[in-house]
């Protein structure tokens, strides 16, 4: 156990594969313990219809996300699906933990392994929790049903989901997002006791 996680809870970093509905288990989380904060990411992609800016995501150009990256504003960046770049700002997820709040990033995959490679060299200590789809066939269904992505997107985007379920094996804890509630409230288990709460 790090320095740090003797005197404040874990970051919670919370990953699986695409449309498996990581967000939508997050928000029934916050609806029902809105004492968690979540990491708001920053993102070059274009916002979605009802997206708003520091709320769903930052919204950066790709120049502003460049630069704050040099200047290593980030805990971690990825770019996703070949397409844009993610990141999560780092000054806000330290604040929070400092103060104990329980923390959340969800991440993907990538953002996943980049914040274990260089959470020993920030003093954090992390459990990793992957979402889990019933199967794969309900996870197609999810991303069809999503109607957010062209065919192409999302094809591309369930490639990417084949390789991020075989790595599992890579995570602390794995919740089967059967039912929303149910996972919101198992995800909840993990946080108060990490958190001791």
């Amino acid at each position: 156990m790090t320095e740090a996680s003797s005197k404040h809870g874990r970051l919670i970093v919370l990953s699986g594969p695409t449309a498996v509905g990581k967000g939508t288990v997050e928000a029934a989380l916050r609806r029902r313990h809105p004492e968690v904060w979540v990491s708001v990411s920053a993102t070059t992609r274009a916002p979605r219809p009802g997206e708003e800016n520091g709320v769903n995501y930052w919204f950066m150009d790709d120049d502003e996300f460049e630069r704050d990256e040099d200047e290593g504003k980030f805990l971690e960046t990825a770019v996703v699906h070949g397409m844009a770049h993610y990141g999560t700002p780092l000054g806000p997820v330290l604040e929070h933990l400092a103060t104990n709040t329980p923390t959340i990033l969800e991440i993907d995959l990538q953002g996943a392994r980049r914040v274990r490679e260089r959470a020993a060299e920030l003093g954090l200590d992390v459990e990793y929790v992957f979402i889990a789809p019933p199967s794969f066939d309900e996870l197609v269904r999810r991303l069809v049903g999503r109607g957010t992505e062209t065919a192409e997107q999302r094809e591309k985007r369930l490639e990417t989901a084949r390789v991020e379920l075989a790595a599992e094996s890579e995570f602390d804890v794995t919740l089967v997002n059967d039912e929303v509630d149910a996972t919101a409230e198992a995800l909840w288990g993990v946080i108060a006791e990490e958190y001791g709460l």
